[in-house]
């Protein structure tokens, strides 16, 4: 079930691919955006940062937030929220976790576990068809916290929920660039055939 953050992102972002919000314009103030989408402030700090990660717009300080709709956000100034870890850092925090949850999940994979990774794998491939990219980002985070899950192991199930956040945040950096929104399908098609083969 998709938060209400992405829910409102999801809305802001065909309103952006309506053109009802055109590259370079401001976006209404978070008073009105909220008051539009019903949500609180809080909520579309959240959906704000989230199109911002995929590229889709950019925050100014003290001057609002515009819309770029495709220029790539800078990996350098991640949005508020994951000011905690430099690029860098969440790279290493990738690099170290992701092989061993694989690695795990492929020694103890069981049929649901499977047709859960599939499922997961669908979905961002439908989202992707249709250019929903708050949807596919969202697909793209369920996917590895589920491979975290089925690693079975409280410590890196507890390390993936403790890091979602950041995890999340970099893991929606490709979707900023249009020529490559498939490639994290095409990584996970790989992750999940070699865990099936049990050869992650």
């Amino acid at each position: 079930m998709p938060s209400i953050a992405n829910i409102a992102a999801q809305a802001l972002q065909r309103r952006i691919a309506n053109g009802e919000f055109v590259v370079g314009a401001a976006l209404p103030s978070q008073r009105e955006l909220s008051a539009q989408l019903s949500i609180s402030r809080a909520s579309l700090r959240e959906a704000i940062s989230t199109l911002e990660a995929l590229g889709l717009v950019r925050a100014q300080p003290g001057k609002g937030v515009f819309v770029t709709a495709g220029h790539k956000l800078d990996p350098d100034h991640p949005p508020r929220g994951t000011e905690m870890m430099t690029p860098q850092a969440l790279i290493e925090l990738r690099a170290a976790l992701e092989p061993t949850w694989a690695g795990l999940a492929a020694l103890r994979i069981d049929d649901a576990g499977l047709a859960q990774l599939e499922t997961i794998q669908r979905g961002m491939e439908e989202a992707l068809k249709v250019c929903d990219l708050v949807m596919a980002a969202d697909w793209d985070l369920q996917f590895h916290l589920l491979l975290a899950e089925l690693s079975d192991n409280p410590g890196l199930i507890g390390i993936s929920h403790q890091f979602s956040e950041q995890i999340g945040h970099s893991l929606r950096l490709p979707f900023s660039n249009r020529a490559a929104i498939w490639a994290p399908a095409d990584e996970h098609r790989r992750i999940t055939s070699a865990i099936a083969s049990r050869n992650a």
